[in-house]
């Protein structure tokens, strides 16, 4: 049986990539957990480093129509009525490329009651000087136009403190408010309509957050960062280009089991439910394809 699992290395910096999800299990650097990992066997807790397409979050009931079509989709997240992170988090990604410091894994979602064409989805993982370069892309094999969004799903590690003495910095002016009881779309208010006002450093504390953010303030080149730092002075940094206008933000709060762990950084082509509102949703032609790059990297 092919192995589900693939270890790259480059410098101080060594990964675990598997095919469960296409999920980064491990990413270390001298070491040091930059997110939280799990086991080699099972499922995967919490979707942790999952990619999450061909929509992100969370779509109300599981249903939506296009193109005149209706469908319906898994509702895996029963106690909110919703299908939550696309259709490739149960899959078994299959290796299109191995090398020592990099990994390609491929999977497809087919046209059917689910999606209306047939999907093919990569993403690599390679590991070099500036942490871990990742890329997910999509390409419509189908002959049918098809909604997409895309997101990954890593919950990052400052170090060694709890998640309440770390310092978080978001540079997001708006957020995306939510129903108490099914985390679906209201509408967008600012940040310090939310109290998550975190474009300057500032310590989290108890604040609970999983909610999605926009309005993103980004460098000359198109990218932005998210930064979370420890106490010890170490911490860890995400970033993302334009091609990802939204970012989810989450810190594992659970009702039961292990409980605020990492922070959830997601970065997202669109917004919660978009399948339904339509906001930021893309649309690939038959033939068409859509790539979108993010990085971690440790901080000092």
């Amino acid at each position: 049986m092919p192995s589900t699992e693939h270890s790259i290395a480059s410098g101080p910096y060594t990964a675990v990539v598997t095919a469960r999800g296409g999920a980064l299990r491990e990413l270390q650097h001298n070491g040091r957990d930059l997110v939280v990992g799990f086991g080699p066997d099972g499922r995967v807790p919490d979707y942790r480093g999952v990619i999450c397409v061909p929509w992100p979050n969370r779509l109300a009931d599981g249903r939506y129509a296009y193109a005149g079509t209706d469908y319906q989709a898994p509702v895996n997240e029963p106690e909110r009525g919703s299908a939550l992170h696309g259709l490739a988090t149960e899959q078994i990604w299959a290796v299109r490329e191995a090398a020592e410091d990099r990994v390609v894994l491929v999977c497809t979602i087919g046209a059917g009651p689910h999606y209306p064409s047939d999907l093919k989805v990569s993403v690599s993982y390679s590991l070099g000087p500036g942490g871990l370069r990742s890329t997910v892309s999509a390409a419509n094999a189908g002959s049918a136009s098809a909604p997409y969004g895309v997101c990954p799903h890593p919950y990052l590690v400052a170090g060694p403190g709890m998640l309440d003495e770390w310092t978080l910095e978001v540079p997001a002016r708006e957020f995306l408010d939510v129903t108490p009881d099914r985390l679906l779309p209201i509408g967008r208010k600012t940040v310090e309509e939310g109290g998550f006002d975190f474009r300057s450093p500032r310590r989290l504390g108890p604040v609970r957050i999983d909610h999605a953010f926009t309005g993103i303030t980004r460098d000359a080149a198109g990218l932005a960062r998210v930064r979370v730092k420890d106490p010890a002075g170490t911490g860890v940094e995400l970033e993302w280009g334009a091609e990802w206008p939204w970012v989810q933000i989450h810190t594992a709060d659970k009702p039961v089991g292990p409980d605020r762990l990492g922070l959830a950084v997601e970065p997202m082509t669109c917004p919660p439910d978009a399948f339904n509102s339509g906001a930021d949703l893309l649309h690939l032609k038959p033939g068409e394809t859509h790539s979108a790059s993010w990085t971690i990297r440790a901080l000092a």
